[in-house]
């Protein structure tokens, strides 16, 4: 009867045991059907390439497709109510940017919080953006435009895309941090600026390596500095604004994957260990760095930090320039 007892009471353990496995067991097996990952730009550009890139190579690695869903437009507002309305089974994701950081003090009531409402996973890459001039520009440096804004105020004409934008608060951002005074012109789209600065229409443009690199190979445009802290590793021979006599002048804009509020820890684990194999390979850092993107995965704690100061950094410049919101 003792030998009957220890054995039934070993099979109880066992059970036991087994049973608290399970939901372990289930987790590993996701994914098992195909992944959304809604992104708020139209194809084509910076942050939908770099996704696409990635998707590809995650669709490879855990065996089931991701998807891309491109919901531009609203400020991020259409695809980020998309996202959160996907639930929290890891099957629907959404890309947010530093552009995510600034929509919260540029805009009067979002009708969602991205701190609040999304997961972060991790990082998928980092870019500064270029301080540039027409190829012929009698400025050679920025310490060089810093001393003629400062002797002539209001002279020197800064060309970024639309007003709001991550380029148009950075010129904001410089104007401020370098005490001088510039009128800043927002042009519609990449293209128009472009060729703003190759007609000398205006002195200076700021926009990302991406949308001038043609016209860079082509010596059209000139660049005068990059807008990280630490050089460009696609330029490392250009110096950065802050090197150029802006001391602490620091953009730099980044593209991520977060998860809905309330998706578990062991789905965004899973998440984050395939970024980051993923973002590892040689060929997708080549890819990337092509675009000027440093490819970086992040922890979601390094993540929900960088918005959180982005958006507090953001808030900041907005309110300083009196930029009205929307």
């Amino acid at each position: 009867m003792k030998r009957l007892a220890t054995f039934a009471a070993g099979c109880a353990l066992a059970f036991a045991l087994g049973a608290s496995l399970l939901p372990a067991a289930a987790q590993t097996a996701y994914p098992t059907r195909p992944v959304r990952i809604i992104v708020p730009f139209g194809a084509g550009g910076i942050a939908d390439i770099t996704v696409r890139v990635v998707a590809e190579k995650l669709t490879e690695k855990l065996g089931q497709q991701f998807v891309i869903e491109n919901q531009p437009g609203a400020g991020g507002i259409t695809a980020a109510r998309a996202a959160i309305q996907g639930g929290t089974d890891g099957y629907t994701l959404a890309l947010l940017s530093n552009g995510t950081a600034i929509s919260v003090p540029l805009f009067k009531k979002l009708p969602f919080d991205p701190v609040k409402d999304f997961t972060p996973v991790s990082s998928l890459g980092y870019f500064d953006f270029l301080f540039l001039t027409n190829g012929a520009s009698k400025y050679k440096s920025v310490a060089e435009l810093v001393a003629f804004a400062k002797a002539n105020a209001g002279a020197l004409n800064v060309g970024t895309v639309n007003v709001g934008s991550s380029q148009n608060l950075s010129a904001e951002l410089f104007k401020s941090m370098a005490g001088i005074d510039f009128t800043i012109i927002p042009y519609k789209g990449t293209p128009d600026l472009v060729l703003a600065t190759t007609r000398n229409d205006v002195d200076l443009m700021i926009d990302s390596y991406a949308s001038a690199k043609a016209m860079l190979a082509d010596k059209k445009i000139r660049a005068l500095a990059s807008s990280g802290l630490t050089r460009s590793p696609v330029l490392p021979d250009l110096v950065t604004v802050d090197e150029s006599g802006v001391k602490g002048f620091e953009v730099t804009s980044w593209n991520a994957i977060f998860a809905p509020a309330g998706t578990s820890k062991e789905i965004v684990a899973t998440l984050n260990s395939a970024i980051r194999d993923v973002l590892a390979m040689p060929d997708v850092k080549k890819r990337l760095l092509e675009l000027g993107i440093e490819a970086k995965a992040s922890t979601p704690q390094e993540l929900e930090d960088r918005l959180t100061s982005d958006i507090a950094k953001w808030s900041a410049v907005i309110t300083k320039a009196n930029i009205e919101k929307q």
